[in-house]
């Protein structure tokens, strides 16, 4: 069953604090500051701070490849947390899709976040609107991606460029091939010609099957 997120009396806050260079993890840049500003939240609202969770030097590009972010989506999953309160947008996300994937992730396991640079909190009406507005403009950002590449894909086929995998069959063999089929030969009976000519199927020399064959004849067409 999934916890009520308004509840605060019930809230147990996981913090989150990240820095992306190595010399700030070494000197502690930032980390300080980030774990001062989460600290003071959780006790204004009366929150019990769990844990601080801490990526030194990582990337912010994905919330993937961040082994302490990790921990603390595990701790929210298995309730042993209820809120991730992060000091600033971007030590938690840069990417419009990774952040709306968190709000669902959060909505759908019963948890919520509080980002305090941008007033986000998902423990609020208010903040599960914005979450909704993050999350329309996330898709509108997947619809133009999509877009973009049908675009760019079919300048690149008006211009003739091949694309997909290179061709790897030599032109004699696929010639072989056409040939057979023009004389009256199932797929099989190709196929286990060129195999038993040890005709190579490629680079890799797999077994030629009779749906090779037709690929071939397919590309070929």
């Amino acid at each position: 069953m999934q916890r009520n997120a308004s509840e605060d009396a019930y809230r147990i806050a996981a913090g989150y604090v990240r820095v992306s260079t190595a010399g700030q993890s070494q000197s502690g840049a930032g980390l300080t500051d980030q774990r001062r500003v989460i600290r003071e939240e959780c006790d204004r609202r009366g929150w019990t701070l769990a844990t601080i969770y801490s990526d030194n030097g990582a990337s912010g590009g994905s919330i993937d490849g961040r082994p302490a972010l990790q921990e603390a989506l595990d701790a929210l999953r298995t309730g042993r947390a209820s809120v991730l309160v992060t000091a600033k947008l971007d030590r938690l996300s840069r990417s419009v899709l990774d952040f709306a994937s968190l709000m669902a992730r959060a909505e759908r396991e019963g948890w919520a976040i509080v980002v305090l640079d941008v007033s986000v909190d998902t423990s609020t009406a208010s903040g599960e609107m914005l979450a909704h507005v993050v999350a329309s403009f996330a898709q509108f950002e997947r619809r133009l991606v999509s877009d973009r590449t049908k675009r760019a894909l079919a300048v690149k086929r008006a211009e003739g460029v091949q694309l997909g995998r290179p061709r790897t069959i030599p032109d004699d063999v696929r010639s072989r091939i056409t040939a057979m089929r023009s004389d009256g030969l199932t797929l099989k009976a190709i196929a286990d010609a060129l195999n038993a000519d040890e005709i190579p199927r490629g680079q890799n020399g797999t077994r030629w099957w009779p749906s090779t064959v037709q690929y071939v004849l397919e590309a070929a067409s």
